[in-house]
């Protein structure tokens, strides 16, 4: 299985990387296209609903489980 993929993306207008594991970058892509909304305001509504646990994770374990939340609704 390949490693992380560092990629750059914007969030509340600056610049910041992530490092996510090619499958899920796909499926965020993925999620991004069926919503019909940018990569960016993706990732920017998922960092929003991060920061307000008391004990927020770090942003690419929030997509990750986002991503795995989104999986097990879908089933």
């Amino acid at each position: 299985m390949p490693g992380p993929v560092k990629r750059s993306v914007m969030i509340a207008g600056h610049s910041t990387s992530i490092s996510l594991e090619p499958p899920f970058w796909d499926a965020l892509v993925a999620a991004a296209r069926a919503e019909d909304i940018p990569l960016n305001a993706l990732v920017a509504q998922i960092d929003a609903d991060r920061v307000l646990d008391p004990d927020p994770p770090n942003l690419a374990s929030a997509i990750r489980v986002w991503l795995f939340e989104r999986a097990c609704r879908s089933q």
